[in-house]
Formats: C-alpha cells, sequence, structure tokens
C-alpha cells in the first residue's frame, strides 16, 4: 500500500512546481483563496461581514480587465494590460494592482445610487437635483439635451450609458485615492504598480488628435480620457499640443467639479457632477451618439449585437486605464463615508490648476499671436519636462493609514510599517467589555511632504508559497491517483471465496477535493468536533498517568502503609506505587454501510458524523485509522468508497468524509474482507475493525443464512489474525446483525451514541 515517501514527494514538488505555468498560477483557487483573505483582513475595519469572492480567469480576447458586482471580484489576468508585461512577479504585482481597484469599489461605492440615477433619468429628471448651470450655454445645452432624448428611446438609452461612462471615471478617481489614502501598505503599493503602467500606456492629446484625424477616434472620446488622466493622476499627458487646444481648455473649466467628485465622499453629490459634465459636453457627445447609432445600424444589419451598451462599450474600449462600469446593488460600506479622500497626486492636481489658471489668464490678456505662442511652448515645455521626470507610482496620497494584513495593530494606524505575510490566521484583537473612549486633546491635521511609499518586499515570498502550494496540491493528486490504483490492484489479489466468485471490485477515491466539500465540512464539523475534543479530555489525563505512574495514596487496603496518613479517621491510610505502563498501540478499521436504506431515518448522517468524530478523536491522539464505505452498483459490482487511509499524502481526509451517503445495495463480505486484510498488515498491537450497519447482506444472489455463515467466517478467520471485530447495529435489524456477529455486537438504540459507544470502545483497549 502507498506510504508516505518524504524524498519522492519532494521530487514531486520540485518537477510539479517547474511546470506551472502563469495561465495555471494565476486562475489557480489558491492566489484566489489568497486573495479573498486580503480582502477579509482588510475589510474588517469597517465590519463587513459578507465575504469577497474573487474569480481569477483566463480570457485574452475579452475587452474587459477586471469588474466587480459589489459581492465577487471578477479579473482577467489574460488580459493585454497583464500578459504583456514580463515577469510573474511583475504580473501578479498588475493583478493585485486590479483586485485592490475593484476592492475600492465594494468598499465605497454606491451602487444603488446608479439605479437611482438610471430610474430618474429614464423619467426626465435629474438626481439628485438638476445641475447647477453657470451661464446661457449650460441652459441652451441642457434645453437641447431634454430635446434629443425625448425624440427617440434610442437617444435616451446612449446618454445614460454616456452618463454612467462619465460616472465611472468619477468614481475610479474616487475609489482610487481613497485606497490610496487608506491602505498605504501592500494593497497601495500594488495599485501604484498598476497605476504606473496605466499612466505609461496612457495617449497624449497629440496622438488623441491623430486618432481622430484617421477616423479611429473621436473628441469626445479625447476629452474622456484627458478627464480620466486628470481624475486618476491629476496630470494631463499633453504630447505637443498647446493648453490653447479646445479639448485641454475644455477639461480646465471642468477641473473644480472633477476635483470635487474624487474627493467627496457623497455619491449624490458626484452624480450631479456627472450631469452637469453631461450638460458641459452636451454639443459633443450629441454628435457622438449619432456616430454610436450608426454603428449601431451596422452591427445590426450584419447580425452583430447591436445593443446601446455594448456598441458604446466597444467604441470607448480605446480609452486607456478606464475599468468596466460596476455593476451591483450594494451601498458602501459602513463608516467608510466619515472620511474624506484628499485625491492621489495633490501636488501634481495642484500644478495642472496653476497651469489651467495661467492659459485662461493668457486667453484673456489679449495679447498677440506670438507672445502667446511662446508662453504656450514654454509651458508645454515644462509640461514635458515634468511628465518625463514624474514618478506617477509616488501617489500614495496625503493621508497615512494602514494596510497589514495579519496585525490587528495596524487597522488602528500603528504606522508600523509592512507586515510579513503569512498562510495563517492570528493578530486579532479578541472582544472585551470597554466603558469609555478615550478623548484626546490638542490634535491636529499636517501634511507630510516627504512621504515615500513602501515597498512590496513580500512579493517575491507570497508567489513563492503560493508556488509552493500549488506543487504540492498536483504533487498530492499524482500520488492518490497512484494510490487509487494500488488500492484497486490490491482489491484484485484478494481470494475473496467462492460465494463472490466473478464479482467485481472497484475502489472509489476523491483524487483531489473540491472547494465545496471543505466548506460543507467548515459548516458542520464545529460541535462534533467539540464532541471529539470532550472525548479526548476524558482519556488524555488517564493516558499520562498511567504512561508516567507513581505514588497512589488513599487506599482502605494496601500492603504499604502511608505514615502520613495515619491521622485520618475514614481508614484509607494504605498507599501503593503504580509502575509506568507503556500503551498499548493501536490502528483502527471504520467501515460503514452505505446501502440504500441508510437514507431512511438519517442513519447515513449519523454515519457520517460518527466517521467524522471518530477521525478527529483518533488524529488527535495520534491512532492510525482508516474510513471506508461499502454499496453494490448495477453490475453487480462492489463499490469500495476510500475516505480515510492510514498514510495521508494531502492531509485532506476529513474533507473527504463529507461524501458517505446512502447508495446501492450491500455485499458486506467482500467489503468486511478488503477491509480486515489491510488492518491485518499494520503491526499495532491492537487493531480493532468497526462495522456500522443498518441491515443484513442483501445483494443479488447474496442474502439470508448463506451470506450470514460467510460473515462468521470472515470474521473467525481475521479474529485468529488478532483482528478485533466491533458490529454497530443501528438499524431494525440488530437481532440478526447480533446473530451474525455474536460477542462483537454492539446495539446502538439512540443514534445520538453512535459516535459516543464507538470512541468508548477505543476507550477500553487504551486502558
Amino acid at each position: 500500500m502507498a506510504k508516505v515517501n518524504h524524498k519522492r514527494v519532494k521530487q514531486l514538488l520540485n518537477e510539479k512546481r517547474s511546470k506551472i505555468t502563469d495561465r495555471q498560477f494565476f486562475t489557480s483557487r489558491i492566489l484566489a483563496g489568497h486573495f479573498e483573505d486580503v480582502a477579509a483582513a482588510q475589510t474588517k475595519r469597517y465590519r463587513y461581514n459578507r465575504r469577497v469572492h474573487v474569480n481569477i480567469y483566463w480570457a485574452p480576447k475579452d475587452r474587459n480587465g477586471a469588474c466587480t458586482n459589489n459581492t465577487a471580484i471578477k479579473i482577467n489576468a489574460g488580459h493585454p494590460c497583464v500578459t504583456k508585461i514580463r515577469g510573474r512577479m511583475n504580473r501578479y504585482e498588475m493583478i493585485s494592482g486590479l483586485f485592490a481597484h475593484e476592492l475600492g469599489h465594494v468598499l465605497y461605492t454606491d451602487f444603488l445610487a446608479k439605479q437611482t440615477y438610471m430610474n430618474f433619468l429614464s423619467a426626465y429628471k435629474w438626481y439628485p437635483a438638476p445641475p447647477i448651470l453657470k451661464d446661457s450655454t449650460d441652459a441652451k445645452n441642457e434645453k437641447d439635451f431634454w430635446e434629443y432624448v425625448k425624440a427617440d428611446p434610442r437617444n435616451m438609452q446612449f446618454a445614460m450609458h454616456i452618463a454612467f461612462f462619465i460616472a465611472n471615471v468619477l468614481e475610479d478617481g474616487y475609489i482610487e485615492s481613497r485606497m490610496l489614502s487608506q491602505f498605504p501598505g501592500v494593497l497601495g503599493y500594488n495599485l501604484t504598480v498598476m497605476r504606473e503602467h496605466q499612466y505609461k500606456d496612457m495617449s497624449t492629446v497629440t496622438q488623441l488628435i491623430e486618432e481622430e484625424d484617421d477616423g479611429s477616434g473621436h473628441i469626445f472620446q479625447s476629452i474622456l480620457q484627458i478627464m480620466l488622466s486628470y481624475a486618476l493622476f491629476g496630470e494631463i499627458k499633453y504630447g505637443e499640443t498647446p493648453l490653447s487646444d479646445v479639448r485641454i481648455q475644455t477639461v480646465f473649466k471642468l477641473l473644480p467639479q472633477i476635483d470635487e467628485a474624487v474627493t467627496t465622499t457623497s455619491a449624490k453629490d458626484r452624480w450631479q457632477i456627472v450631469s452637469l459634465i453631461l450638460i458641459r459636453l452636451w454639443p459633443h457627445i450629441e454628435d457622438y451618439i449619432e456616430l454610436c447609432k450608426h454603428h449601431q445600424d451596422e452591427a445590426a444589419s450584419s447580425g452583430e449585437s447591436s445593443e446601446a451598451g455594448d456598441i458604446l462599450s466597444g467604441m470607448l474600449q480605446v480609452i486607456s486605464g478606464s475599468s468596466a462600469e460596476g455593476e451591483g446593488s450594494g451601498t458602501p460600506v459602513p463608516g467608510s463615508e466619515k472620511i474624506k479622500s484628499s485625491g492621489s497626486n495633490a501636488a501634481g492636481r495642484a500644478k495642472t490648476r496653476a497651469m489651467a489658471g495661467n492659459s485662461e489668464e493668457d486667453n484673456a490678456s489679449g495679447s498677440d499671436e506670438n507672445e502667446s505662442g511662446e508662453e504656450t511652448a514654454g509651458a508645454e515645455q515644462e509640461s514635458d519636462s515634468d511628465t518625463d521626470n514624474q514618478d506617477p507610482g509616488n501617489q500614495s496620497g496625503d493621508d497615512s493609514g494602514a494596510d497589514n494584513i495579519t496585525s490587528s495593530e495596524d487597522y488602528m494606524g500603528s504606522g508600523s510599517g509592512k507586515q510579513e505575510t503569512t498562510d495563517k490566521e492570528g493578530g486579532r484583537i479578541p472582544f472585551h467589555q470597554t466603558d469609555s473612549v478615550s478623548e484626546p486633546v490638542g490634535g491636529e491635521t499636517t501634511y507630510d511632504s516627504d512621504y515615500q511609499r513602501e515597498h512590496n518586499d513580500r512579493a517575491a515570498a507570497d508567489i513563492e508559497r503560493m508556488l509552493e502550494q500549488m506543487a504540492e496540491k498536483a504533487a498530492c493528486k499524482q500520488l492518490e491517483n497512484e494510490r487509487i490504483q494500488e488500492l484497486n490492484d490490491a482489491a484484485q489479489s484478494i481470494s475473496y471465496g467462492d460465494i463472490h466468485s466473478g464479482v467485481k471490485i472497484t475502489v472509489h477515491r476523491i483524487p483531489e477535493v473540491d472547494e465545496e466539500l471543505e466548506e460543507q465540512y467548515h459548516d458542520i464539523s464545529a460541535p462534533l468536533l467539540n464532541i471529539s475534543k470532550q472525548l479526548q479530555r476524558s482519556l488524555v489525563q488517564k493516558l499520562k498517568d498511567q504512561q508516567r505512574g507513581g505514588k497512589q495514596t488513599g487506599l482502605v487496603m494496601g500492603r504499604r502503609l502511608d505514615a502520613h496518613a495515619l491521622c485520618r479517621n475514614d481508614g484509607k491510610v494504605f498507599y501503593k506505587n503504580n509502575l509506568p505502563n507503556e500503551i498499548p498501540r493501536i490502528s483502527v478499521g471504520l467501515l460503514l454501510d452505505e446501502s440504500g436504506s441508510m437514507s431512511c431515518g438519517d442513519r447515513s448522517t449519523y454515519a457520517r458524523a460518527a466517521a467524522i468524530i471518530l477521525y478527529d478523536f483518533c488524529q488527535a491522539l495520534n491512532i492510525p485509522i482508516m474510513v471506508y464505505g461499502h454499496s453494490t452498483s448495477w453490475s453487480s459490482g462492489v463499490d469500495l468508497y476510500s475516505y480515510a487511509e492510514f498514510d495521508s499524502f494531502d492531509r485532506n481526509d476529513k474533507y473527504r468524509l463529507m461524501d458517505i451517503a446512502a447508495r446501492g445495495s450491500n455485499r458486506d463480505g467482500a467489503a468486511l474482507r478488503f477491509v480486515a486484510e489491510q488492518l491485518s498488515k499494520r503491526n499495532e498491537e491492537v487493531r480493532i475493525l468497526m462495522l456500522v450497519s443498518d441491515g443484513q447482506p442483501a445483494d443479488v444472489g447474496y442474502g439470508g443464512t448463506a451470506a450470514e455463515e460467510d460473515l462468521r467466517g470472515i470474521k473467525q478467520e481475521y479474529k485468529r489474525k488478532g483482528i478485533l471485530f466491533i458490529a454497530a447495529a443501528i438499524g431494525e435489524d440488530k437481532v440478526n446483525i447480533e446473530r451474525i456477529y455474536g460477542d462483537s455486537f454492539l446495539d446502538i438504540t439512540d443514534l445520538n451514541q453512535l459516535p459516543v459507544k464507538l470512541t468508548a470502545v477505543i476507550k477500553r483497549f487504551m486502558r
């Protein structure tokens, strides 16, 4: 039988690890679980009780890089923004940055506000209030807007989606500035890495104009790109375009509104700004909608998707640095609205606003064209120089916070720096009663202009740890598959007797435990494990005393007087010396009847619970245990289900126990002989075989007195080999089972006592 060969396991680990591709690594459940744990740790500060699910997939042709619906985060590891980066660690940091961005939406985005805005706009109303119009041009644009959207339902659909995209631009700027200021550690660093790549890929205004000229762009797309650049980074990549350009000037006039949108915690205020931007840009938007309608007609005629959202998404995907529209029905986590964001790269924003102010003065001064050209060129040169020299990643915000995955001190803003990532839980502050909170005085807000982001030195170690887990998982799966083959070979080599001649024996075992089995186990195991711990406590101290030996005093009878007890009046004045006794080594085999009748009266449920308790009990006391189930298939074959083996490769046998269920019929003799044969190969002094059944043998051609005689023969044969039989009867055929197994019979009238009585058997032999 397969045993744990540590040298072979290590060889397999190295072999499997070297073959893990980026696609396998990034789409593994291990990495997704890692991000889920990070999200759980970081959201605890907001008392966010829902677990954020993470799904990482590989779809190079999918234009979306990442998205969220408020309860789950989806990340496309095959997106070009990831795959164009060289190096697994660099790609990991990029994906971590995408995760941090989407986690920001989960924490800070009000998804219900979007639905409310849509309902109001479809009713030809503004939400939460009409935009504040500054001049007659704004008033005219608003009038034209309502006339246009009322003229054609398609116009309203496109206008609504454009409003959502504008809102997404502002929301991205808001949530990233919040994440950078509140999580300056690992999450903030990885988000900064992603932002560096985005800023590098972002087109200059000059390149945007060139795209307009060749027909692949539009002035509205260019303005959106410039808005996004400022909302995210506080800066604009001008290229060789003068500041007097209409696109730049349009965004310059919107800078106060964009600054307000990326710093306010009020979703209502942000949507009111969206309405104002929609009105300010309406002449360009109207022309853009007409272009979209033209593309929609072409798509409809060619049989492709012609939904307004799909058309717009396809056309606006050229905007670099944008994310997919968030979908969901949740609100920001409680408490997150109390902290106002300062916006990322405050210095860059101040400089851009200064340039906007200077260009406005220049336009109003009436200076001659040559002088204006020289000034523009100078400002442009300064801008290019600053763009080349700046570090767009150094945008961690002005506020200091905490971002520690494992330490509770950092949740309170300890500022102790980056903490070492671990795969174990810990560092939690236990719940405790308090009467009041401190009331500090003399506090002040300061601006740290010299703050530098902390580099994620643990990224490589995290990847190494997850690669090791993936390699271990793959190696264990291979070893388990080899074990299954060995078990089936062993099953075929056993002589079952003439009564089972021609019967096919098949051993089944789950090679790799899935997440669903783990979740089911954790959902139901807590009370069962408590029972196991109680049973352990009742035995452990006695075992220690027995192994240690010592002096036993206070005896009524004995051969030795205790001089210190002669003053007692109860006569307990004797003592004796107990010699240390070695505890006999024990191994246990548990065989469960999985016939169809076990589905009645929750018998299979109690059998599963008993297996979980017994397995945990034996594991805690270092008692080797194997757990098997047996049934028959329609092809008149015996199906053996290996749930736990004496030697476990992946240490997940406790989860396999969740697969115990009622199935077909029961051919007890073949199953009993197989398990007894495996148990007889053990070298422990005490070997116990426990059979849990609710009835007599019942299979095609196998039943009645002949089958009973077969079982009695198997019992006597292996009893001579030192196997102790315990037959626990939990059904209505207890009399028949007692007749079969005789003194090995254990009556379980109350199913609640099943695990207690089974463990009591082990305790009796250990004493």
